[in-house]
């Protein structure tokens, strides 16, 4: 089976897209195997963009510094991993603001899923770890079979649950992990999505108007209609002003010729 993966992002309103602080990517890995993961840092944290790129790309790698499964025991201690890791790089500094915000520490929601049995020596599969908003749509027929974590649009807050660098949050954070799975066919469709995507998708799901929706992000392919839908919206009053982050995967029946990828 291969997999035809695109993401799309666009900033906050008026704002650069260097200032973007989600992060998100795929990688093939070996060849029964891909990972793609979406993270959103949270704004007040200290260098949350950096802890977003961290996770992404550590999860994704597949070296040392990757979880080896998605399951409780193997996330908690690449987490362990990740916040050792970024203790390292905090700086020495005699600014008061500065050691306040090392103090709270960088914070993140996140979702990473892998895909398993592409060379068809298993049935092909999703699995995946989810923490806070950020949100992974499986589709199918233009109809959702599932979504990890399975929010409603009520559930959508200001405080969500999500991956920290303080070592004495590890406990809960790793408690509070969410998992899923599911099979996957051709023609299957894996939307990974930040928080102000993933609550306007849903309030498609929820007002009972899927096909229209998975049918427009089913078709997207240029950055610049992405960012047209999202400014869109959002001078609808219909998404939330925040950095934005859509990834998606197409299954196909046999590998893709061609991998797009738009960061």
């Amino acid at each position: 089976m291969g997999v035809q993966p695109v993401i799309f992002s666009t900033p906050k309103e008026n704002y650069q897209p260097t200032w973007w602080e989600d992060g998100g990517g795929y990688a093939p890995g070996r060849t029964a195997l891909a990972r793609i993961a979406v993270a959103d840092g949270a704004t007040e944290g200290y260098q949350s963009r950096l802890w977003v790129s961290q996770l992404i790309e550590a999860f994704l790698t597949g070296g040392e510094d990757s979880p080896g499964r998605i399951d409780r025991g193997s996330l908690g201690s690449w987490l362990a991993r990740m916040q050792d890791l970024w203790s390292l790089d905090i700086p020495v500094t005699a600014d008061y603001i500065d050691q306040v915000k090392i103090g709270q520490g960088a914070f993140a929601t996140f979702v990473g899923c892998q895909l398993e049995g592409l060379d068809g020596g298993s049935a092909p599969c999703w699995r995946a770890v989810a923490a806070g908003d950020a949100v992974l749509f499986h589709v199918r027929g233009r109809r959702l079979l599932d979504h990890l974590p399975p929010l409603s649009v009520a559930d959508f807050g200001t405080a969500p649950d999500g991956l920290s660098t303080l070592p004495d949050q590890l406990p809960g954070i790793v408690e509070r992990l969410q998992f899923g799975n599911g099979e996957l066919i051709p023609d299957d469709l894996l939307f990974a999505a930040t928080d102000a995507m993933a609550k306007w998708m849903l309030t498609w799901v929820e007002n009972d108007d899927q096909e229209t929706l998975w049918r427009a992000l089913a078709a997207l392919a240029d950055p610049a209609d992405f960012e047209q839908l999202i400014n869109e919206q959002r001078r609808a009053k219909a998404m939330k002003d925040d950095d934005v982050t859509l990834l998606r995967v197409r299954l196909l029946s046999r590998p893709a010729e061609m991998l797009v990828i738009q960061p």
